[in-house]
């Protein structure tokens, strides 16, 4: 997999992933910084990082051990490039066993947190505290340092948790300044970002927004565009920013394959239609969908047929227009690294919706506008652009809709159970609130069911589960802990005001070992 880049910015920062949980993290926590950072593959060649142009180069954490037969390994001639390089974890072991030091599995490992100790912060650490609570992870530790290297920070159980070679601009930390439990870790990165590599904040949204819109006038030219539109952030904004650069020239197709949330048709059609006067075509296909899932239990194949069947309605619809050149997807930089092919250092989860289908389908040209941007940069996006904050706000919702939050073959009780039971617990999180600081809430129900008593009598009924999470951009997500009160309103609601429903359940497993959405 080679390097791609659509973004010529003049302040770069390239992070090499190889294989961290939290490598996704680096390149948002740089963004944050307001400089442009790409995830590229660890084997990308010095040759195709000088194309890039970066300013810096970051090496992430991973899980293997350098020493191992087969570890992965980046091209070595990228420390001799004249670009400085922050190695973090195993990216930090990784330049030490390539430059001639040496590392061998420790006699403690560290996980969690630990007191680093800096011993220099001319550069690196400047302007911070001798002592920090930092981040660890690892099994390994650097027992020798390369020749030109010297230690610039320790813990107790890591002599040699920061190094640097000040020549050559080479840096490396064994501790994870990316993750938030790691005290001053944006000024960690900042001091590299900044003061190492030179870089200026200049990825802003406003920057974006304006050279995205100029670049899709030029794109498009005359030619007319079509969009899927689902009434999400994503695809809303997508259709916002092109409507701005061509007008009229774009046709939005809003397909309703009934597994959205309650009410969210009548939303999509009052504000784009009617409100932010674009073309839309609405096409109600809900029975058409339903009765290609008849009986269909399996979570992938239910997302390969609504992505197929989608196809299908899109093409018939589009074919209505007359000749169309383009086609706008609201697909985002997640989207892209979790639907990753084979040779990628990223293992495909699940097929995204974004990402499946259309193009290959149909002979068209595809624009991806938000491609490169993370969930709450499209948010900042869309705020910039002007749209209701209503759907700024709102949750992430998978493609397939409500067909992967119910387990098991579809039926209409189960579809009726889900869209009730996710709104009252969204309604229940606005009033008390929470919406907008949690990433993700819905419920989820399967075929399993559970003894009640309503009305004196017993009642065999289904059991739903709640789902919410805190995230960032949804590579990684931790549940949250409601208050109890508030978990006991909504679990009586739902078994009071929803049919057939006696059981209600919390879900408190974290992404990974599982995923935000249950299939």
């Amino acid at each position: 997999m080679k390097a791609e880049s659509t973004c010529n910015q003049r302040n770069f920062i390239a992070v090499l992933d190889f294989g961290a949980q939290y490598a996704h993290l680096i390149a948002r926590r740089v963004r944050e910084c307001k400089v442009y950072s790409e995830l590229l593959p660890y084997n990308t060649s010095s040759d195709e990082l000088m194309g890039l142009h970066p300013k810096g180069i970051i090496l992430s954490g991973g899980p293997a051990s350098v020493y191992v037969k087969n570890a992965p390994t980046c091209d070595t001639r990228i420390f001799n490039l004249g670009i400085p390089v922050l190695g973090i974890c195993y990216g930090l072991q990784l330049m030490a066993h390539t430059l001639g030091g040496a590392v061998s599995k420790a006699d403690q490992r560290e996980y969690g947190k630990a007191q680093l100790i800096i011993d220099d912060n001319s550069d690196l650490f400047k302007g911070l505290p001798q002592k920090l609570s930092v981040w660890m992870s690892h099994g390994d530790k650097v027992i020798k340092l390369p020749n030109g290297f010297s230690t610039i920070a320790h813990t107790a159980n890591s002599p040699i948790a920061a190094m640097r070679d000040g020549k050559r601009k080479l840096y490396a930390v064994q501790f994870h300044p990316e993750v938030a439990n790691t005290e001053q870790g944006k000024e960690i990165l900042k001091g590299f970002i900044y003061t190492i590599c030179g870089c200026e904040p200049s990825w802003t949204m406003e920057a974006f927004v304006e050279k995205t819109v100029t670049e899709l006038k030029e794109q498009i030219g005359d030619d007319r565009v079509i969009c899927a539109l689902s009434g999400g952030v994503d695809s809303s904004t997508t259709a916002t920013l092109v409507h701005r650069a061509v007008g009229d020239q774009l046709t939005c197709i809003f397909v309703d394959h009934g597994f959205m949330r309650k009410h969210e048709p009548e939303q999509v059609l009052k504000t784009f239609r009617d409100n932010l006067k674009m073309n839309l075509v609405y096409v109600d296909a809900k029975a058409r969908f339903m009765k290609k899932l008849e009986g269909v239990a399996d979570p992938e194949e239910k997302r390969l047929i609504i992505g197929e069947e989608f196809v299908r309605v899109f093409e018939e619809e589009a074919r209505k227009l007359g000749k169309v050149e383009w086609l706008a997807q609201g697909t985002l930089y997640p989207d892209v690294i979790e639907s990753a092919s084979a040779g990628s250092p990223a293992s495909r989860i699940k097929t995204h919706h974004n990402v499946a289908g259309l193009p290959r389908q149909m002979d068209l040209k595809l624009i991806e506008p938000l491609r490169w941007l993370y969930k709450d940069e499209v948010r900042d996006v869309a705020r910039l652009l002007g749209l209701p904050e209503e759907i700024i706000i709102r949750h992430p919702f998978p493609g397939p809709g409500l067909a992967v939050r119910i387990i098991g073959a579809i039926t209409q009780e189960k579809l009726t159970i889900c869209h009730e039971a996710s709104a009252i617990l969204e309604e229940e999180l606005k009033k008390a609130g929470l919406y907008e600081t949690v990433w993700q809430a819905f419920a989820v129900v399967g075929d399993d069911k559970a003894v009640g008593v309503k009305g004196d009598e017993r009642q065999l009924g289904h059991i739903v589960t709640l789902r919410v999470v805190q995230s960032v951009d949804a590579m990684t997500a931790d549940w949250l802990c409601l208050p109890h009160d508030l978990m006991e309103k909504i679990s009586n609601r739902i078994t009071n005001e929803v049919p057939n429903v006696t059981w209600v359940t919390y879900a408190i497993s974290s992404k990974p070992p599982s995923t935000i959405e249950p299939c």
